[in-house]
């Protein structure tokens, strides 16, 4: 935008400046030729009576007066003709020149009507003929020629007088559109980081108008579309954490009828279960409204009594072979209740991620849960856990069942099995913020695989 007002400004600069400038060039070149042509036409009036009193004064009439009066006469024309004058020549009637020579043109014979006129001849330059009546003989002629330097002098001073001053007023154009450009601009930065601000997730991020209307009306609509982004945010992790406040209810009741059960094996298997489901709930009520708390936090500004959050300088760290171990166990009941055949393989030592047990734990569950809700009782379950070159735990889930539909690629929404779409991407997302990522295909026995990579866990 910068650019491009400065290229408009000059543009148009340049372009008044020349529909100005240039006809002021060329009235400065007419006034000059004609101040000259006016200045050489007195000269050559003031010869012509100079001269004509030399010629009509000749003693007697006769030769040797006739010869005193053009030396007189030719003395006057030389006189006219010093350093830094114009060319003066006088032809006379018997068509002898006086001064310099110069052809006796037609110009020259009509001047001798009696008729003074100036004329360009085609050399170049302008010529002013005079005629001078009543000497001996008939008419004479004077005649002041003006070369192109001495009719145009001082106007090349003049042409770049004009042309500093167009300079000067483009570059003083282009100063005041820099100063504008910036202006608009900065503005335009300002409105674009609050925009990336917002994009990033920092609701508190508010633009402060600035610059032209135009940009204060936008500034003023990012800010409204600001607060309803938050108003509506806010309204979804409310509700998100009321429904899962009300779940607490029927967990407690699954909590007592676990602990009533005569099995004390599996009371406790259940109550595990439970506690677990718990400790989910608890998760999502605080994931709900965290970031609201934050958000608000950010917008009150730093406090002083707040020690800086651990999680900046200590990222989680988890042993992914020793959570998936304990999730296949948990799980291995119901597999030998439905007939299936789990297969548990993992490293011998820990396998450590850059992931939280809790998060790693809630990506395994997702996992083998779609395999008991998508495939038929007795269809095979294999875990694996493995550790690649680089550093990263890889987690591979695989099924002997249908596997997934053909051309279908699951997302958050679409499983296309009937489900809510939300397992797969409760692993995608665990994944991708440990670094990692999240692949599926086909087993070895045509079912389903996913494959989740998480980023390798930093070294204390």
């Amino acid at each position: 935008m910068r650019r491009s007002l400065l290229l408009l400004t000059a543009a148009t600069t340049a372009l008044v400046l020349a529909a100005l400038l240039v006809p002021l060039a060329l009235l400065t070149r007419s006034h000059a030729a004609d101040r000259a042509t006016a200045d050489a036409t007195s000269r050559a009036h003031s010869l012509a009576a100079g001269v004509g009193q030399a010629l009509a004064g000749a003693p007697g009439g006769g030769s040797g007066g006739a010869a005193d009066a053009r030396r007189a006469a030719a003395g006057i024309v030389g006189s006219a003709n010093g350093p830094g004058l114009p060319r003066t020549s006088v032809v006379l009637a018997d068509g002898a020149v006086l001064g310099p020579a110069t052809p006796v043109t037609d110009a020259v014979r009509l001047a001798r009507y009696g008729r003074a006129f100036t004329y360009e001849p085609p050399s170049g330059g302008r010529t002013v003929l005079v005629p001078v009546q009543g000497v001996a003989g008939g008419t004479a002629v004077v005649l002041v020629a003006l070369s192109e330097s001495r009719l145009y002098a001082g106007t090349l001073a003049s042409s770049l007088e004009l042309a500093g001053i167009g300079v000067a007023l483009v570059l003083l154009g282009l100063l005041v559109a820099d100063r504008l450009g910036a202006r608009l601009v900065g503005s335009a930065r300002r409105l674009s980081r609050v925009a990336d601000r917002l994009a990033a997730g920092d609701l508190a991020a508010r633009a402060e108008p600035s610059g032209p209307p135009e940009l204060h009306a936008v500034a003023r609509q990012v800010n409204h579309l600001a607060d309803r982004i938050e108003g509506f945010l806010t309204a979804e992790r409310e509700n998100a954490a009321d429904l899962a406040h009300r779940l607490r209810t029927p967990v407690a009741a699954l909590r007592l009828d676990a602990e009533g059960l005569r099995d004390p094996a599996e009371a406790e298997r259940i109550a595990a279960g439970v506690a677990a489901l718990e400790r989910s709930v608890d998760d999502i009520i605080r994931t709900a409204r965290e970031p609201l708390r934050a958000a608000r936090r950010d917008a009150e500004g730093p406090r002083t009594d707040t020690p800086p959050a651990r999680t900046a300088q200590h990222p989680p760290r988890a042993d992914l072979a020793a959570v998936a171990r304990e999730r296949a166990d948990f799980w291995r009941p119901l597999a030998e209740d439905q007939g299936r055949e789990p297969a548990f393989q993992a490293p011998d030592g820990p396998v450590v991620v850059r992931a939280d047990a809790a998060g790693l734990a809630a990506a395994v569950d997702a996992l083998i849960g779609n395999v008991f809700d998508h495939t038929p009782d007795g269809a095979g379950l294999r875990v694996t856990v493995a550790r690649e070159d680089d550093g990263r735990g890889r987690l591979t889930v695989e099924d002997d069942g249908p596997g997934f539909p053909a051309g279908h690629v699951p997302e958050r929404g679409r499983s296309g099995g009937g489900s809510t779409g939300l397992g797969l991407d409760i692993v995608r997302r665990a994944a991708e913020e440990s670094g990692g990522s999240l692949e599926c295909g086909t087993s070895a026995g045509g079912g389903a695989r996913v494959t989740a990579r998480f980023g390798p866990g930093l070294r204390a």
